[in-house]
């Protein structure tokens, strides 16, 4: 088999995020200081070629951004350097290159975590063609880690599978969208605020960061000239907590092609598209039905989402697309069908499972940290899926926020949400047993069913977990696209995790471990 060999360093650089704003200090990815960018590299794979990176970190003495040590965070003997580790979202990899939130490790490898095993990850690009997006997973660092710059995208291509649906391609028309928010003060620095809302508790944490400043591709609010025809993009949301629904401002659909990591088995269509933290959302867009020469890229959701406050003026635009006149020759149509992938066959399930998630608060009702199932990231696994198996999970969100839920390793079909009547009844029953069968959670989950959008009912990896909602999925932890086995022992050190992908919510301790057992 042929390897395929690259080396990422991690780097504290600059960045001109816009030209009224001065240079900004950050992190970075690149193979060198000089090409060190934010978002890093797009890292192209093919199918079933591996790929070997060396993630060395290069990282300052300090973090540029605020942190705080009571919550479970990565930290130094010395207390010397910035650990990080990196995790490539969405692979179905090892478990020693998962970047397990323990095996960080500073520059040179002169400290490590106690999960770290080895220097050089191995990623076998053995699933389904996709978009992924490796960014930093280092214990209690993850949010400050990202803020700072620690993102990039990655792409497995199969040509045999996607060549024939003649979908919009190459460098113009085939387009990664890295999108997040961001603060900045004056002299360019990023912005991230030093005083944590229970300041006698957590010093340094908030529950969510919420930046004013739309960034795409490392630039904020920038503008693409297009031409009238066919045009793909990959939109990835790494921002912290910010939800997006995105909206074209001259009404253009968008035509849905993939969701996370795989493709859909049919395109499908709409005008808005919500899209949670660390989720991909795979479109095409199709400028030669515009009647205007501009379109606006554009967002309503509110932060947090969904009670939130609303978008205002500034962090409702997202990227301007200035339209060409003339109409030019490209792909006449998106195909009828695209990857059909099994369904779900509920039949075929080892196990049903029940995950609950909380957050609790002090006497004046200001969150202090988020739990699953009642437990600590640290405290031992409770979930042991067999290689090769499905299970259904029933998600309960006991509080009012919205969680993305990401599992590692494992891809899942959201299958229906059911709004939990009776709810604050069954939420203290919870608080005081934490079982959702002795607390007759199907007794409470008989109120309205939220439909799962057209859109989003392919193979995932994150899911938009609804409050007072219990939503079931079917995990599968096998390849989707054939029977093969893993070239690799999912079974070993140091397992995988599921988390919220709410970066605030995941350092402060919304992430659970699970460990494979053949």
């Amino acid at each position: 088999m042929l390897l395929h060999a690259n080396c990422n360093i991690l780097f504290h650089d600059l960045q001109k995020f816009h030209r009224d704003l001065p240079p900004t200090p950050v992190f970075a990815y690149g193979t060198s200081k000089r090409t060190a960018t934010i978002p890093g590299p797009t890292i192209e794979a093919l199918h079933g070629v591996d790929t070997y990176i060396t993630w060395e970190n290069n990282l300052p003495k300090k973090h540029i951004l605020p942190w705080d040590p009571t919550i479970p965070t990565a930290i130094p003997q010395d207390h010397q350097g910035v650990p990080t580790v990196v995790h490539l979202h969405g692979g179905i990899d090892e478990p020693e290159s998962d970047g397990h939130g323990h095996a960080w490790f500073t520059k040179g490898f002169k400290d490590r975590g106690p999960r770290w095993t080895k220097n050089m990850y191995h990623y076998h690009n053995q699933q389904q063609p996709g978009n992924m997006w490796y960014h930093d997973h280092a214990m209690g660092l993850t949010r400050a880690n990202l803020l700072a710059g620690l993102i990039g995208s990655y792409v497995i291509r199969q040509p045999q599978v996607e060549d024939p649906l003649k979908l919009p391609s190459g460098n113009e028309f085939d387009r990664v969208l890295v999108v997040c928010d961001r603060d900045f003060y004056r002299n360019g620095s990023l912005y991230m605020n030093t005083t944590g809302n229970n300041p006698n508790i957590h010093p340094q944490w908030q529950p969510e960061y919420f930046g004013n400043v739309i960034v795409v591709n490392g630039k904020a609010w920038p503008y693409m000239v297009v031409q009238r025809r066919k045009y793909r993009f990959r939109i990835i949301n790494t921002s912290n907590a910010r939800f997006f629904r995105f909206y074209l401002s001259n009404d253009l659909p968008f035509i849905h092609i993939g969701s996370d990591s795989a493709y859909l088995d049919r395109p499908t269509t709409s005008k808005t598209k919500l899209v949670a933290p660390s989720e991909i959302s795979d479109v095409v867009i199709d400028f030669s039905k515009s009647k205007s020469s501009v379109a606006v890229l554009a967002n309503d959701a509110a932060y947090p989402f969904p009670s939130g406050d609303p978008v205002n003026d500034v962090n409702s635009k997202v990227m301007k697309f200035i339209i060409k006149d003339h109409h030019v020759n490209g792909p006449s149509h998106v195909p009828k069908t695209l990857v059909k992938y099994p369904s779900p066959n509920l039949s075929t399930a080892l196990k049903t499972r029940y995950i609950a998630m909380y957050e609790y608060t002090s006497p004046s009702d200001e969150p202090t940290h988020l739990f699953i199932n009642d437990l600590s990231f640290d405290a031992p696994a409770t979930e042991f899926p067999k290689v090769g198996s499905s299970e259904v999970w029933y998600i309960i969100n006991l509080t009012e926020d919205n969680h993305p839920l990401h599992v590692h390793f494992g891809l899942f079909k959201a299958l229906e949400q059911t709004k939990l009547l009776d709810f604050d009844k069954f939420q203290d029953c919870m608080v005081k047993k934490n079982n959702a069968e002795k607390c007759n959670v199907h007794k409470h989950a008989r109120g309205k069913k939220k439909p799962v959008p057209r859109h989003e009912r392919g193979w995932k990896n994150v899911y938009k977990m609804k409050p007072g909602y219990m939503t079931k999925i079917y995990v599968r932890f096998s390849y989707i696209h054939s029977n093969v086995s893993y070239p690799f022992d999912a079974t070993k050190e140091p397992g995988y995790v599921y988390h919220c992908h709410i970066l605030d919510h995941e350092d402060n301790v919304m992430m659970r471990p699970f460990k494979l057992v053949n």
